[in-house]
């Protein structure tokens, strides 16, 4: 669980240092990365594309590790993002990745799941729900 809880340690330096720093030791050649609002990346060649290309147009300035659950080869953390992109736009978001495991201790299957932080309650004025105007987040 330790050596699990490293890899998964790495990978969200690799984003919050910009620099790749050895995903090919971490991912499975056959891995399959699905982000939760839709991309899927299909071996860590692709994985590698898309952290490279990501990081010319943005930063990630924070992503924290709350917790992590271990079961059997799967590995759930929870977690905080937040990044920048080129444009202005700043994202942010809870999130939570489930991580499936190979015996040799690569990441087989890394998915995430997302929650948008700007939560409110459509019942607090009664039984009718009122919802926000705009679009919602892309997860």
């Amino acid at each position: 669980m330790e050596q699990r809880e490293k890899t998964i340690r790495l990978w969200f330096d690799m984003w919050l240092q910009k620099k790749d720093l050895g995903l090919e030791r971490i991912f499975a050649e056959d891995a399959v990365y699905i982000e939760s609002w839709g991309p899927e990346y299909r071996g860590a060649a692709k994985i590698k594309i898309w952290f490279e290309e990501w990081n010319t147009r943005g930063t990630v300035l924070q992503w924290d590790i709350k917790q992590f659950f271990h079961k059997d080869g799967q590995t759930v953390v929870e977690w905080y993002f937040r990044n920048r992109m080129d444009d202005g736009r700043v994202e942010a978001f809870d999130g939570v990745s489930l991580v499936k495991w190979t015996r040799d201790g690569k990441i087989a299957l890394l998915q995430e799941f997302g929650c948008n932080e700007s939560r409110y309650d459509p019942y607090q004025n009664g039984n009718t729900p009122q919802f926000r105007d705009g679009q919602a987040m892309w997860f």
